[in-house]
């Protein structure tokens, strides 16, 4: 029902226009105001969606009460009432933004048609609100599935600039500031603590949580600028170890890495918290990656942090010799460095457990690798690490070849099909028995492209079959296909076609328009 507040000092006008109005739209609720001053009483009350203002009334004039009523509401219309048609009222009116005038005396045709033109925008601006809220209700729900896909393609692949800038946005997190990853491991048969930690996460509103896969729950914090990335931290892993009472001790670790000012190096503080996350016998039950002890400190910090990330992203790739020679590697310099075989011996552990946990987060569930004795010199140790790494390797291929040949194309083909919902990865994964992690290695690997942006093209390429149909409007494409927001849908039209969205919908119809004219 549309409210509408007729504001007149005169009683017969005002009667008069309320009964020419409920002859011509019965459903209106009609109310009167014979000044200013009063009218600005009845709005808070009576939250009218349409005001008719006469201008000259004593004390408060009308065009002095449309802009304090404006100021406060400012979706309510306004139709100005006057008998004196000057220049000076209409530049007011348009200042104020006075949808339309009526003449005293108008006829009552004249009443009814203007005040109908408005009553249709307020109709629209309501379908369009509600169509809005909807659309907004659909895209919070789908904010989860962003998340995590996000969280996915950061720490284990990439994410096109337009895609990581335009999803950021939607999560509504200043990326501007530091940024660390927080490894939470949880025992076997706690999956359903994996709601609880997210909420806790929510509820500090400054981070982003990923897929859980086996025991790893990655999340990717962000540093609140009046704290110090470690106590911002600790608070975190607090709260987050709050939610297991007595099962603290029991499975229960959180390794933390270092905070970086790019997420291109977010990479680098996953694979510390890993490595923070190796002991997890210590009595309190998080670690940070700069608190684990530094073995060999004569050893060129940099350059061992570069083979260590040479072999994660080696052991996702699944280049195994290449694993094998850095590891051999790693060993034969320590040993020339004279480094105790015992510390080497834990060092090379540490790599080691790593490999294990980067295949459990490929959904690849390995042995933790141990050694059975401890190594007498550097030869033992070499062999035996060699036979572990076998053991890992073994345990890599034996996953491949039990997945279905044409797995990826099943899922290349539930993406064209599906495109226009709001797909993820961990949802395909538990379609499909894989874990995020790994269906993105293997799609990237078998199909040459990321997974967001094959989404992406084959939902361009739906927008664009759809622009051929002149009466659909771009924002009811871009829902269509998928997205949630028409300028989000826009920015990567352009980005992938090098034109806006209407510039090549004027260059597909004008050739439609000239291929008829031909015939």
């Amino acid at each position: 029902m549309i409210k509408l507040l007729i504001v007149d000092d005169e009683q017969i006008e005002r009667e008069g226009l309320q009964a020419i109005l409920l002859k011509g739209y019965p459903e209106l609720i009609i109310e009167q105001a014979k000044n200013g001053k009063i009218a600005l009483e009845m709005i808070a009350e009576f939250q009218p969606d349409l005001v008719l203002m006469d201008i000259k009334m004593p004390g408060m004039n009308g065009l002095e009460a449309i802009e304090r009523i404006s100021a406060d509401y400012p979706r309510i219309k306004f139709v100005m009432v006057t008998a004196y048609d000057t220049f000076e009222y209409a530049r007011m009116a348009i200042k104020l933004n006075v949808k339309d005038y009526l003449l005293k005396p108008s006829k009552a045709s004249e009443i009814v048609a203007t005040v109908g033109k408005v009553l249709i925008q307020i109709e629209e601006e309501r379908k369009s609100l509600e169509t809005s809220r909807l659309q907004q209700d659909v895209l919070q729900r789908s904010l989860p599935l962003v998340e995590t896909d996000v969280v996915t393609q950061l720490l284990f692949d990439h994410v096109h600039e337009v895609h990581l800038e335009e999803l950021v946005g939607l999560l509504d997190i200043p990326t501007t500031n530091e940024k660390l990853v927080m490894i939470v491991l949880l025992p076997p048969g706690s999956e359903n603590f994996y709601s609880a930690i997210k909420e806790k996460v929510r509820q500090t509103g400054s981070g982003w949580v990923g897929a859980l896969n086996g025991r790893q729950l990655p999340i990717i914090v962000f540093r609140e600028p009046d704290k110090s990335f470690r106590a911002q931290a600790v608070v975190l892993a607090q709260k987050i170890l709050s939610l297991t009472k007595a099962d603290v001790g029991a499975g229960w670790f959180i390794g933390i890495g270092n905070a970086y000012d790019s997420l291109d190096q977010i990479r680098q503080s996953y694979q510390e918290s890993l490595i923070a996350s190796m002991d997890t016998t210590l009595h309190v039950k998080y670690r940070f990656y700069s608190d684990v002890p530094v073995l060999g400190a004569a050893l060129d910090g940099h350059q061992v942090k570069q083979q260590e990330k040479q072999i994660f992203d080696q052991i996702r790739l699944g280049q195994w010799e290449q694993v094998h020679t850095n590891v051999m590697s790693f060993i034969q310099r320590y040993e020339n460095e004279g480094v105790d075989l015992l510390q080497t011996q834990q060092r090379v552990l540490e790599l080691l457990w790593i490999a294990s946990r980067v295949l459990s987060d490929m959904g690849v569930e390995a042995e933790t690798p141990l050694y059975s004795f401890q190594a007498q010199d550097y030869r033992q140790l070499s062999a035996e690490s060699g036979r572990l790494l076998n053991r890992l390797k073994q345990t890599y291929v034996e996953y491949n070849d039990r997945l279905e040949p044409d797995t990826i194309q099943q899922i290349k083909q539930h993406i064209i099909n599906h495109s226009n919902e709001d797909i993820s990865l961990d949802a395909i994964g538990k379609k499909v028995g894989l874990s995020p992690f790994y269906i993105s290695k293997m799609f990237k690997e078998q199909l040459g492209v990321n997974y967001i942006d094959f989404l992406t093209e084959c939902r361009i390429e739906k927008a664009k079959k759809l622009m051929g149909d002149p009466e659909k409007s771009l924002k009811e494409i871009s829902f269509e296909i998928g997205y949630h927001d028409p300028n989000y849908f826009s920015k990567v039209f352009k980005k992938m076609c090098d034109v806006s969205p209407t510039e090549y919908r004027k260059t597909l119809l004008g050739k439609k328009r000239l291929s008829v004219d031909e015939i």
